[in-house]
């Protein structure tokens, strides 16, 4: 990076600091309760059975110690960055920093992706009572992709505020599925039977447990993005532990409330033949009465949150990426009137709409998943090799047990295998990174050719404009 973009970026004025800790706790937990619960309820019951909430409490075990690891990075480098940001001052390897960016980027397309079959697929079909097919299904995901990409290019100041109606919302969703539960219970209906039930009719219970834990992840994730809020909250070192933690078990203690009431109501083979719609088939039995339309509306502003964000962030990660130099720049045009990353948009819009119109909704899921362990992985090594480097002020420190243990559990859910993961999981996964890969070399060349010398700096690369 030249002297000239340095001295820039040492311009800047700080952001505001105006996330106090119950904002931040709101910002958490919905950032964490979204598309998984409302549509992959029913996948994750076809892998492990009627013990629909193992897996869940599974992830939320090995989310909750790498919070651990965020935090004390958090607390040691407040700064909006990320696992970037760790990866690069533990490692100092550019190449490495970049793919771990990029990761980020590609699990944030994915999980769009993801919300984007479910709108098509279950709530824009229930909510309005149209027919249902495998076209209409994927025309209106791609449809729903290019809204997403017109709000994103018109630009949305998001708002931690406007967050907690749109967490309000999405909480109200879940409590009615956990009251319906609870109603069922209290009138003897239900099967308590099929909570301890594991499917392993062609495979071992390690793998069943593993694979479910492995799609149920992608339930605990997004709290990671919380870190990247940490420039705009009073007190970050003070105030993070505390919102994050309780953010992940009030977001953790739903969804097994959710899924003990989907087990006791509903066998996991209607589950799993329900697909996305699994939610509204637990309201089907436990309370026939109650209109879909509301609950489908519900999950609507579920999806359509969760792919706004996660698609805003990928597009402003690939903008920061170009405008650091480290992929081609054009990437990082900026509209001269709307002042938003327009090609960057095209771009993560444009691999989403590739990944609806092939991939299930499964594997999207499972997809976002493994990218996000994989950072992970790192992210608990990370915390370990920066204990080198000491903060002048008081900050939260992991146990070093709970962060060994925490890497070896995110990796051990990542290698194939062991994880009981799908192949094409790992190819799609493969082939999004081979598209990163393919940018790197091109901008390597390029500079390389120019003369040009490009110094990565992680805390430029999620600074977007809106």
């Amino acid at each position: 990076m030249t002297e000239g973009i340095k001295e820039h970026a040492s311009a800047q004025p700080e952001l505001k600091r105006a996330i106090g800790p119950k904002l931040l706790l709101f910002f958490v937990v919905g950032d964490i309760l979204g598309t998984t619960i409302y549509a992959l309820t029913g996948q994750v019951a076809g892998e492990i059975g009627g013990a629909l909430w193992v897996p869940f409490l599974i992830a939320f075990v090995v989310a909750f110690m790498t919070a651990f690891s965020y935090l004390e990075l958090v607390g040691k480098y407040p700064k909006a960055a990320g696992a970037a940001l760790y990866t690069h001052r533990a490692f100092k390897i550019q190449f490495l920093t970049f793919m771990v960016a990029f990761t980020v980027m590609c699990s944030g397309i994915t999980s769009a992706s993801s919300a984007a079959v479910a709108f098509g697929e279950t709530y824009m079909v229930k909510t309005f009572g149209l027919g249902t097919s495998e076209l209409r299904t994927t025309v209106i995901a791609i449809l729903f992709v290019l809204l997403i990409a017109l709000v994103n290019f018109r630009g949305v100041g998001e708002s931690v505020k406007a967050n907690v109606v749109l967490t309000i919302v999405e909480l109200s969703g879940l409590l009615i599925i956990i009251a319906v539960g609870v109603y069922a219970v209290v009138n003897g209906d239900g099967d308590s039977s099929r909570l301890t039930e594991i499917d392993t009719a062609n495979q071992t219970w390690l793998v069943a447990i593993s694979s479910a834990t492995s799609l149920a992840f992608f339930a605990m994730v997004g709290f990671e993005d919380s870190v990247n809020m940490a420039e705009e909250c009073r007190d970050p070192v003070r105030i993070f532990p505390k919102a994050l933690l309780w953010g992940m078990v009030i977001a953790a203690t739903i969804y097994i409330l959710v899924a003990v009431t989907s087990s006791l109501l509903v066998p996991a083979d209607e589950l799993k033949t329900a697909g996305s719609s699994a939610l509204l088939k637990v309201l089907d039995v436990g309370a026939p009465g109650f209109p879909h339309v509301v609950f489908s509306a519900i999950g609507m502003i579920a999806v359509i949150n969760s792919a706004l964000i996660n698609m805003m962030m990928a597009s402003r990660l690939l903008y920061g990426m170009a405008n650091e130099r480290i992929i081609p720049k054009q990437l990082g045009r900026v509209h001269p009137l709307r002042r938003t990353p327009w090609v960057s948009i095209l771009f993560t819009s444009a691999l989403a709409i590739v990944m609806v119109s092939t991939v299930d909704i499964k594997g999207l899921g499972g997809t976002t998943s493994l990218l996000l362990l994989a950072v992970f992985t790192i992210v608990n090594i990370a915390v370990l090799v920066l204990r080198r480097e000491k903060a002048e002020h008081k900050h939260f420190r992991t146990p070093t047990a709970v962060a060994v243990l925490a890497a070896c559990l995110c990796a051990y859910l990542v290698i194939p295998g062991l994880s009981g993961r799908e192949s094409k999981e790992y190819g799609i996964a493969g082939i999004l990174l081979g598209v990163g890969l393919v940018l790197w070399l091109i901008n390597f060349i390029y500079t390389k050719r120019k003369g040009e010398q490009v110094e990565l700096n992680p805390e430029a690369l999620n600074k977007g404009s809106d």
